[in-house]
């Protein structure tokens, strides 16, 4: 990440499997499933908030045209992707490498103090063995008591994997942005320009990274927690990064166009939207509708997720 950053650490060496292999372990399921239909049209995209982050390119602000589409009102819940998991046998590039980035305050003490991997420049991210969609916290751990909170732990290829598998895709950037401003023009938030003292959203609460607010733990919440933006999307701020199609370019707003833009460029990363429970705004803002996040297409961690979606159709 450019600019301070909390997010999401790389994973080190590359991809343990290619994308044509990915796409070969699956088969193509029925049509998009309940998916909000949303009629595009022209919306001011992007940012020149001075509390963004230059360097991620924001900006500048610009007027985007997209076609109808579809997006999926929630991110893809541990149990949807259960589904496809026992359907196809598909193995995730967690589990292929046999470790995941986990926030080091989800991790138990005795487990902690026996890490050593610790991404550089990082320090409260954690390499932990075993780590992945199933044990989110890596051995001990498991999802029986969140079967709807976001999936984590998945990779980009892992996220367009179960979104073919389903019969859809991942949102492009634009999508995804038009989709979490939910008809508010040039506001920050899903819901505003303000951020209450208590906020609507899965954000980090208390001071960070190392004193959580009390009552507070940092981990995902279910995926229809809190209310959904005018447009029917749920936690478009907080909970989990959202993996999107594009490659990241910090001169996406001055190389793409503005009829349906998509950054198809090879840059070796791919562009993530919505900031997570990590974000605050004393450090990383990047729940804000416009922020940009980005890792490379085989990186997961404990809280990167996705949202699925579709294409449009005319509306009646």
């Amino acid at each position: 990440m450019n600019g301070k950053a909390c997010c999401v650490p790389a994973r080190a060496g590359g991809a343990t499997t290619t994308p044509a292999e990915h796409r070969s372990a699956v088969a193509t399921q029925s049509a998009p499933h309940g998916l909000l239909a949303l009629p595009g049209g022209q919306f001011v995209m992007g940012s020149d908030d001075r509390e963004g982050f230059p360097a991620d390119g924001e900006g500048p602000a610009r007027r985007v045209m997209l076609s109808p589409f579809r997006i999926a009102a929630a991110a893809v819940t541990n149990a949807q992707f259960g589904d496809f998991v026992r359907t196809t046998g598909y193995i995730t590039q967690a589990e292929q490498a046999g470790s995941s980035f986990v926030f080091y305050l989800q991790v138990p003490q005795a487990l902690r103090t026996a890490i050593r991997k610790v991404p550089s420049g990082l320090p409260w991210w954690l390499d932990v063995p075993d780590a992945c969609w199933q044990r989110p916290e890596g051995p001990g751990s498991h999802i029986r008591d969140r079967m709807d909170h976001p999936v984590v732990h998945v990779s980009w290829h892992d996220a367009r994997a179960y979104c073919a598998w389903a019969g859809g895709r991942l949102p492009t950037e634009a999508q995804w942005e038009f989709a979490a401003r939910g008809g508010l023009a040039g506001r920050r938030f899903p819901w505003g320009d303000e951020l209450p003292a208590d906020p609507p959203c899965n954000i980090w609460r208390g001071a960070f990274p190392n004193q959580p607010a009390s009552g507070w733990q940092p981990g995902t919440v279910p995926v229809r927690s809190f209310a959904p933006n005018g447009l029917g999307l749920y936690n478009a701020a907080g909970n989990v990064w959202e993996w999107c199609e594009d490659w990241f370019s910090p001169d996406y707003h001055r190389g793409t166009a503005a009829a349906d833009p998509l950054q198809s460029q090879e840059t070796g990363r791919r562009s993530s939207r919505g900031g997570s429970f990590l974000c605050h705004e004393s450090y990383c803002n990047r729940y804000r509708v416009a922020a940009r996040g980005s890792n490379t297409p085989d990186s997961s961690a404990s809280n990167q997720g996705f949202r699925m979606a579709g294409h449009g159709e005319p509306l009646a």
